[in-house]
């Protein structure tokens, strides 16, 4: 299973530009700035929220949006993640992305997430984050990113068919193998928290979460990997 683990350094290397995962990422990014740019254009100005990211992520954007003066950042994650000191254009804090009542509907122009709400936990969790979504953008945009469940390699181990097996036979491998970026772990308390790290979702389920957006579909070798809910910001 060590090959799971070389095949992750290399498509997940964020570091290379020229890595399969950095060329998705930039093709994704482009829907999100078309999102941006229409934002900005009705607005003149955006506020965004990004749930569950990084600092580093937001390399990816092109440095005259940062130097614009019109648009601020706010990253949000739960406590243990490092938080930088804020600056002119981003600012970060640590708070449930399925409770954001310190927010009021509307504080932002868009909220953005990328391969998150896939980890907030069971359905009634991934439901109150949607929901929180849709409240903070009732007048904003939206674009939130998440793996697509029936894509026959697991997205975060990068093994194949690995979602699809039962449960115990995926705790064991966990407990035998080191797979993708997962750590090889004989407690079976650890693995099950490996396997339970993530609650893939399939296009039905997407859509049901995010019912006024448009879902765009991210395509690999012909088949769908995974999905964006867009939603547009209101003109007025």
């Amino acid at each position: 299973m060590g090959v799971t683990n070389l095949i992750a350094k290399k498509f997940t290397n964020y570091d290379d530009i020229n890595s399969p995962g950095s060329r998705m990422r930039l093709k994704r990014f482009s829907s999100f700035l078309s999102l941006l740019d229409e934002t900005i254009g009705t607005h003149g100005h955006a506020t965004i929220l990004d749930i569950g990211g990084t600092r580093k992520y937001w390399n990816i954007m092109p440095s005259e949006y940062l130097n614009s003066g019109k648009v601020k950042i706010t990253i949000l994650n739960l406590t243990g993640v490092n938080l930088h000191q804020n600056d002119g254009v981003f600012s970060y804090c640590i708070d449930d992305a399925c409770d954001l009542s310190q927010f009021e509907a509307g504080t932002f122009s868009i909220i953005h997430s990328n391969s998150c709400i896939e980890h907030v936990g069971g359905w009634s969790r991934i439901c109150q984050f949607a929901n929180e979504v849709r409240r903070l953008a009732v007048n904003g945009g939206y674009f939130i990113q998440t793996p697509n469940y029936w894509f026959p390699v697991e997205p975060h181990n990068l093994t194949p068919l690995f979602h699809w097996l039962p449960r115990p036979f995926r705790v064991s491998l966990v407990q035998h193998f080191k797979l993708g970026h997962w750590p090889k772990t004989s407690d079976v308390i650890d693995a099950v928290r490996w396997v339970e790290s993530a609650r893939l979702l399939d296009r039905k389920e997407f859509s049901a979460l995010f019912p006024e957006a448009t879902i765009l579909n991210e395509r690999m070798f012909g088949l769908s990997k995974s999905f964006i809910a867009i939603k547009v910001p209101d003109k007025n």
